[in-house]
């Protein structure tokens, strides 16, 4: 094991006067600890990875975040969508750290980073030192210069949020069944989904599923077939990040489960009751948004230089510039590998959070840090019922050889056997029957209108 000079390398502890960061914290009261101090800020897949990949290494590491637990984001939208619950792709962190002896876990907010000083700004707790740093603080809504927005257009970063849509979506059906106005329970049927990127896709093709299979059979007065889900995309065409057959083939999928489609459209005014494209007003009580993230508001306190996306420049190692012993990873890093951005998805992040770590331990041996070189895996996403897309080793599958692929890689990577038997049973159900499980509205009606305002409501009530 290395002493505690050996654990603090000129390259990542030295400060103007010569001190390591050992000699600091000693300086700053108690005595020099043994091992060197990882603090990774963020339990996404990027934080989660480089804990991991410090198991049994000679470092002590901290993993903190707001949340108690790491969520696994690619399912969201099936909480949303009411089809699993924010149990099934949810596990606690310090559940799924228990045997690793080396890391803590700490539920709390970083405020900033006081990179000069070592130190994190904790909301709750004050400061926490570091020897090391690897930022995976994720990313945000984006809605481009329109934050009152986001009022009549939930995104989808969270289980919060997750739930919040749940809500909207189901209470819109219940308010289209006792609205006895046509006009009125048609802007209740009208979903719009902003945003044709994979998140959007999905949304899109869950709730056309939703409107034209799942509710049919449980409403007297209402035929939810009669809804329209509209997807706003303002480029040239949805998942423009795949290839254009791909795009091709998701853009028909969806057609097929009864979307509306529209490129080369942006959106332009919003309201509680409406959206507004170009110059086209289109009445719709729901509004979802998935146009776009920016990174956390947390990167602006490292004084470096940002890209338009408000994600961290970092040197190709992952490193801050001018600070080695910083590394920030996932939605936070912008990156290129072979001339290409690397995308801000899980598999990029776990990546970049491995290489984070492994080059923490190349510092801690005194050895010089390596590059980072991504490996595209291939991206999938579903659409619905037997659709999908998937580019794969080259491979482009669509359809239901895609959604199967999709099924078993979520599956596989899913943390814990519990989630993963629970998300299997619930997919089989909802497979067999079209029925989904998690259809409850909590925490009352997303909406301010009453059942009594509505002309329907007050011929039931007479």
């Amino acid at each position: 094991m290395p002493d505690a000079e050996a654990a603090a390398p000129s390259r990542a502890g030295d400060d103007p006067a010569g001190h390591t960061a050992v000699h600091r914290l000693a300086r700053a009261g108690g005595e020099p600890p043994s091992r060197p101090r990882v603090l990774i800020v963020g339990g996404g897949f990027g934080g989660l990875a480089a804990v991991r990949a410090l198991r049994r290494r000679p470092v002590d590491v901290t993993i903190v975040d707001r949340r108690n637990y790491h969520l696994f984001q690619p399912l969201l939208y099936q909480v949303a969508s009411a089809v699993l619950n924010p149990s099934d792709i949810a596990s606690p962190i310090r559940t799924i750290l228990r045997r690793q002896a080396n890391a803590s876990v700490l539920l709390d907010e970083v405020v900033s980073v006081d990179v000069a000083g070592r130190a994190v700004v904790l909301a709750d707790t004050g400061r926490c030192g570091y020897d090391f740093l690897i930022l995976a603080a994720g990313a945000t809504d984006n809605y481009f210069g329109h934050p009152e927005w986001e009022a009549h257009a939930p995104s989808l970063k969270s289980i919060d949020e997750a739930v919040a849509i749940r809500n909207r979506v189901l209470f819109a059906f219940e308010a289209a069944e006792r609205e006895g106005d046509p006009v009125r329970r048609r802007a209740w049927l009208t979903f719009v989904v902003v945003g044709g990127g994979p998140t959007g896709v999905e949304l899109a093709g869950a709730l056309a599923e939703i409107a034209f299979h799942t509710m049919p059979r449980d409403f007297r007065r209402l035929d939810p077939r009669q809804a329209q889900v509209i997807l706003v995309e303002g480029g040239e065409r949805v998942l423009a990040a795949y290839s254009p057959k791909s795009s091709e083939s998701a853009a028909r999928q969806l057609a097929k489960l009864g979307v509306v489609v529209r490129t080369r459209a942006l959106v332009t005014a919003m309201d509680a009751e409406s959206v507004t494209i170009g110059s086209e007003r289109i009445v719709a009580r729901t509004k979802l948004w998935a146009a776009g993230v920016r990174a956390s508001p947390l990167a602006r306190s490292l004084g470096v230089a940002l890209d338009r996306g408000g994600r961290v420049r970092v040197a190709p190692d992952l490193s801050l510039p001018g600070h080695p012993e910083v590394f920030v990873v996932g939605d936070l890093c912008a990156i290129e590998c072979d001339g290409k951005p690397v995308p801000g998805v899980a598999p990029a992040a776990m990546q970049q959070g491995r290489h984070a770590a492994e080059n923490v331990l190349r510092l801690v041996a005194q050895k010089p840090t390596e590059p980072f070189r991504y490996v595209d895996k291939g991206s999938l996403a579903t659409i619905g019922r037997k659709a999908a897309v998937a580019e794969v080793f080259g491979l482009r599958l669509s359809g239901l050889t895609a959604w199967f692929a999709w099924l078993a890689i979520h599956i596989f990577f899913l943390i814990g056997f519990r989630n993963r038997l629970l998300v299997l049973i619930e997919w089989a159900w909802a497979y067999v029957t079209f029925q989904r499980g998690a259809r409850l509205i909590t925490g009352g009606p997303p909406d301010q209108t009453s059942m009594s305002e509505t002309p329907m409501a007050r011929s039931m009530m007479s």
